[in-house]
């Protein structure tokens, strides 16, 4: 049974082709690659990556801890690697008002803003990270509060993308039923990764739970969050199976239901990457 990791930083890995053999071996047929890099300078890296192996594909994207650096130059470079046809989606870009030493939130919010209207402009999907100041230091909740990452996104999404009628994915979903509701109102898929299993997690887990089926993806985020009982260690996109399985038994249905469905979910956000399964 073949299943899809719908997010994945495979250029932070010395040894590619294990990593790649070893998913194989776990039925991880499809990957993809976000295209963050180490901040724009880089992001062209797992674009290269999936021209030379046929089951990955990429992203292309400056993340929110980088947008100080949506500069006119970087964001045309941006423009050209989306345009390419195994560049799929937009990401992984949003807001993240969780680390002190990120941009401020208007800067954070004008390269969001620019990169939905780069995707809208070549009509590929985004994949969006959020992450709220909730949990953070006090020195970044100063900063940062009381503006809400997840209010602010959604108000964005709603004025500069929802019009255009473009999908896209809430990566590493982490929010409530609340955020997840308007989430797919919007017409996004949820994604979940290996911290669904976490025993703390109990907020994601019911939203895993209830969501519709045919609106739901897993990941990795490799090489992070990797799912109880490797937690703490580095992931790979081969333990996609452990977060699907996890997924199958809160909701009562079978693993080879989860990745057919998932995969199936997948391919319909990105019709492309059919020919990869």
């Amino acid at each position: 049974m073949q299943i899809i990791d719908s997010h994945c930083h495979l250029d932070d890995y010395e040894d590619l082709p294990g990593v790649i053999a070893r998913a194989e071996e776990a039925g991880v047929g499809t990957m993809l690659a976000i295209g963050i890099g180490d901040g724009p300078d880089t992001m062209h890296r797992a674009l290269e990556l999936a021209h030379l192996h046929p089951q990955i594909f990429a992203t292309a994207g400056i993340h929110p801890q980088e947008a100080h650096q949506a500069t006119d130059e970087n964001l045309a470079r941006l423009r050209t690697l989306v345009a390419d046809p195994r560049c799929i989606a937009v990401g992984e870009i949003g807001l993240d008002y969780y680390h002190l030493n990120n941009p401020d939130i208007p800067t954070q919010q004008a390269a969001f803003v620019a990169q939905m209207a780069i995707a809208a402009e070549a009509g590929k999907p985004i994949t969006i990270h959020c992450r709220t100041s909730e949990l953070a230091i006090p020195a970044a909740k100063q900063k940062y509060e009381p503006a809400d990452a997840w209010e602010d996104l959604l108000t964005l999404i709603a004025a500069h993308w929802t019009p255009t009628g473009l999908p896209g994915i809430m990566h590493c979903f982490s929010g409530n039923e609340d955020q997840a509701a308007r989430s797919l109102a919007a017409g996004f898929s949820l994604s979940f990764a290996g911290n669904l299993t976490y025993p703390k997690a109990t907020t994601i887990q019911a939203v895993a739970r209830t969501a519709p089926l045919g609106r739901i993806l897993v990941e990795t985020d490799a090489p992070f969050l990797s799912p109880i009982p490797h937690r703490g260690e580095p992931n790979e996109p081969g333990r996609t199976a452990i977060t699907a399985k996890f997924l199958a038994e809160l909701r009562g249905i079978s693993y080879e239901e989860v990745a057919a469905q998932t995969t199936a979910n997948f391919h319909a956000l990105f019709p492309t990457t059919r020919s990869a399964a």
